[in-house]
């Protein structure tokens, strides 16, 4: 059984940081391309980031990036998202998931796994 937990959700002013993580359980995270989704409310829900099984590569949304670094550390089966710069748009549930491919895709229907969410409000 696979679970993703995603921590480190909260209030920030504009601008500020926050570092949101994902841990996952069950076997073989390293074998998996991971993502992080967000879902505003009344909006669908959007890729952000995403990066291979070995970390070597990583996609970014336009509108995260250079704010944005995904990353993760397959020892501790943890994948991370380190946000800087916030912005009043940044507010969002945002999601890990797990996709079996080995190819990182923008479509939430190519991930097969999800975390309950982690809510971020950005205050302007």
């Amino acid at each position: 059984q696979v679970q993703l937990v995603e921590s480190g959700g909260g209030l920030v002013q504009a601008g500020g940081s926050l570092r949101l993580s994902c841990a996952a359980s069950g076997r073989a995270f390293s074998r998996y391309t991971m993502g992080w989704f967000r879902q505003a409310p009344g909006k669908e829900r959007e890729f952000a980031a995403g990066i291979s099984w070995s970390g070597g590569t990583t996609y970014y949304a336009d509108s995260v990036k250079g704010r944005f670094t995904i990353s993760r550390d397959n020892a501790k089966n943890t994948v991370y998202l380190q946000m800087n710069s916030l912005k009043a748009e940044d507010t969002a549930v945002y999601y890990c998931a797990r996709r079996t491919g080995s190819a990182v895709s923008y479509s939430p229907s190519a991930y097969d796994y999800w975390g309950q969410g982690t809510q971020v409000t950005v205050s302007s």
